[in-house]
């Protein structure tokens, strides 16, 4: 097996650094929890929680590392989640690895895939589904410079990256044993490019998921401001009939949320902090424009830049995170037009919110602030969709990504 990708040279007393650190950190995350109450028991009759619902077991949390990038993460947390109160407990911590800012888990939850950004490579874990624990695999060369973002096709065999840097998409092979096979596929993204004079230079991909029917794959550009569409068939990415949609200049498309029916898409849109409502065809997977709204108050004039954007499991409300006004926007989506209404931007209680994952059973969300390295919990509103904050946080270095295994 390769070994994994390893950290710079580190200063001397770094291990023992990192080791005070990793034990007051174990103790903060011990006492990170949401609020529940116990219920008295009837006679005869044993109490009954009203605490949030949880169906995942653990949580892993993705980091950035490098000084480059002015981290201060460590590699890859995993964290045991309290079935009643949804509270974190850190029981493994995966050390010196670099940049792992992107993760994926497989279908049956027993592998798991990061990016290492700013290099070139991705690597495969095994799950211990009883302990959630990571044991390393192996390691693969994607060809294209600081991969972004992985997605895993719905049978199982291939896995698809987006290199945002190296304007291209990747095709590996899974291997039985869920190890990573050699590049089989890259794809090459060109087009006339954005007017942003720093961001805007090349194609930039940024994201790569399946979409809801799992024959294709749909790529928000941030250089091109375009959305690209392939159809994915025999382990081959290739354009479809409409290859893409065009933004709107400057907007910077980064991220794509679908909507639980299936016929709806939305874009957020990094560079000017907005979000495009998409109808979607599953058929053809074509994508056409119905709105475009902004992430922020109309009051707020400052600087920011959108990241993350989510749907929530019951295809109600959208939720989009602002980096510079840190804060979660809330929207509420049309029933019968798919179009979104501003209801709030929820402030994200930290710095630099890149991320934010709904915890299975859509009660909460879990916010990851990426300057304040501090993964902070919300409570959702279940009417209105709105967040308010539980006053339970984690202290979790530059933290980036976060999902769920059962």
């Amino acid at each position: 097996m390769n070994s994994p990708i390893l950290c710079p040279e580190l200063p001397p007393d770094f291990g023992r650094r990192r080791l005070l650190g990793g034990a007051i950190a174990a103790t903060a995350v011990s006492a990170f929890g949401l609020t529940a109450t116990t219920a008295t028991a009837a006679p005869g009759h044993p109490a009954k929680s009203k605490g949030i619902s949880m169906t995942a077991k653990y949580a892993y949390v993705g980091s950035r590392t490098t000084r480059e990038r002015n981290a201060r993460g460590d590699g890859i947390s995993v964290f045991r989640i309290d079935p009643q109160t949804g509270s974190l407990q850190l029981t493994q911590l995966v050390k010196d690895l670099v940049n792992p800012s992107f993760l994926a888990l497989s279908a049956n939850g027993e592998r798991l895939y990061t990016v290492h950004g700013d290099l070139s490579d991705i690597s495969a874990f095994a799950v211990d589904k009883g302990t959630g624990k990571l044991e390393f695999i192996n390691r693969q060369s994607t060809q294209g410079k600081n991969p972004v973002h992985l997605a895993i096709d719905p049978t199982g065999k291939y896995i698809v990256v987006s290199n945002h840097i190296g304007a291209s998409l990747a095709v590996l092979p899974l291997q039985a044993d869920g190890s990573l096979g050699e590049l089989t596929q890259l794809v090459k993204l060109d087009g006339p490019i954005g007017p942003h004079r720093v961001e805007q230079k090349q194609a930039k991909p940024h994201f790569n998921p399946f979409d809801p029917t799992g024959n294709f794959v749909v790529v928000p550009d941030k250089g091109l401001d375009r959305t690209f569409t392939f159809r994915f068939a025999e382990g081959k990415l290739v354009p479809a009939a409409t290859e893409f949609v065009q933004a709107r200049e400057t907007s910077g498309p980064r991220h794509i949320a679908f909507h639980p029916n299936g016929k709806l898409g939305y874009v957020v849109n990094e560079l000017d902090s907005t979000v495009t409502t998409y109808a979607y065809d599953g058929a053809t997977g074509a994508l056409k424009p119905l709105q475009i709204v902004s992430t922020l108050p109309e009051t707020y004039t400052g600087n920011s830049r959108a990241s993350e954007i989510e749907v929530d499991p019951t295809g109600r409300f959208v939720y989009a995170s602002n980096r510079g006004f840190d804060s979660i926007a809330v929207f509420q989506i049309d029933p019968a037009s798919g179009h979104l209404r501003f209801v709030e931007a929820a402030a994200s209680q930290g710095k630099t919110p890149r991320f934010f994952a709904t915890a299975p059973g859509g009660r909460h969300m879990y916010v990851l602030n990426e300057d304040s390295d501090s993964i902070v919990a919300m409570q959702i509103d279940q009417a209105t969709g709105r967040l308010k904050p539980t006053g339970f946080s984690v202290q979790s270095g530059s933290p980036v990504c976060m999902v769920f295994s059962a």
